[in-house]
């Protein structure tokens, strides 16, 4: 157990009370705190601490999505129990899918466990941004014969996926700008990035945002360091709540590729489904990048800004 624990059952479980977003953020800050100054708490968690969570039900007090990379170990860098975090990991910290597990799971947390802080955590030095980069920066040829007919990679797709924050963080710094600079910069435009798609995906999300029932923050985790970055809400929360409402598109919102198969371990039925909430959610995505969306009926432009 913790010590100076003060859970009903020792470990945190559903029954003690739902923990408000700041309260939670402020758990992770601490525990991130005592991660770099070397100084964890105690946990020794035994048969106790595992049976109350199983005969009790879980409370997480925030829900994460990380990425992957094995150097970024979500519970150790917040100094966290079993049972406090909810954890969602993959390369790249992304969601591209409205209807992929990311967004489900998190509409489960948010939902039936009561979680009100989603945190998206990049990182630094992360490799599937790098890769996205890369191909993003780099001129190709259109495919074409055998190139037609082979079946990209999930992998490729992934990457592809990524590909629009490394462009808009090529834009943002100019051609000058080398690709590791490049890179280091989308880290932190793919956090955000990563937040619009969840508010554009999922009506559940937004609907608790909209209420004050859940807060949608991002960070970045220092892979040298061990200190994480705290990034706050999104600048383009209010957007992105109101698009359904308030925009309409004069475009098409398309994959990277049309037509090609974009998925990744998402989607559960291993295919790119393209229906209207997606489309939304790409056209919503590519706002961050792309000139103000105009509007049909009256009324002022609004400018957007990272």
């Amino acid at each position: 157990m913790a010590e100076g624990c003060d859970h009903t059952h020792g470990i945190r479980t559903q029954a003690d009370d739902p923990v408000s977003a700041a309260a939670a953020l402020k758990k992770l800050q601490e525990g991130n705190a005592r991660y770099v100054a070397g100084t964890p708490l105690h946990c020794n968690i035994d048969n106790t601490a595992r049976n109350a969570l199983a005969q009790h039900g879980q409370l997480p007090l925030a829900a994460v999505i990380g990425c992957a990379d094995s150097r970024c170990p979500i519970e150790l860098l917040f100094d966290v129990q079993p049972g406090d975090v909810f954890v969602l990991r993959n390369a790249g910290n992304t969601c591209t899918h409205a209807e992929g597990s990311v967004v489900g799971s998190i509409e489960y947390c948010v939902s039936a466990l009561h979680t009100q802080l989603v945190l998206v955590l990049g990182h630094t030095m992360c490799g599937a941004i790098k890769g996205a980069t890369q191909i993003a920066l780099t001129p190709r040829e259109p495919p074409s014969g055998k190139m037609l007919e082979r079946r990209r990679s999930s992998l490729e797709g992934l990457l592809d996926g990524l590909s629009p924050v490394a462009k808009q963080a090529s834009g943002e710094l100019g051609h000058n700008a080398t690709v590791d600079e490049v890179a280091a910069k989308a880290v932190k435009v793919n956090v955000f990035h990563t937040i619009h798609k969840l508010i554009s995906y999922s009506k559940i999300i937004k609907e608790k945002i909209s209420k004050g029932e859940v807060q949608v923050q991002g960070a970045i985790y220092d892979i040298v360091s061990g200190k994480v970055e705290f990034l706050g809400k999104s600048a383009q929360e209010a957007l992105f709540l109101d698009l359904d409402a308030s925009f309409e598109f004069e475009y098409e919102a398309k994959s990277t590729n049309p037509g090609s198969d974009t998925s990744n371990d998402e989607s559960p039925s291993g295919e790119s489904s393209h229906n209207d909430q997606e489309s939304r959610g790409r056209a919503a995505s590519s706002a961050s990048s792309s000139p103000s969306p105009k509007r049909k009926e009256t009324g002022a432009k609004q400018t957007v800004k990272n």
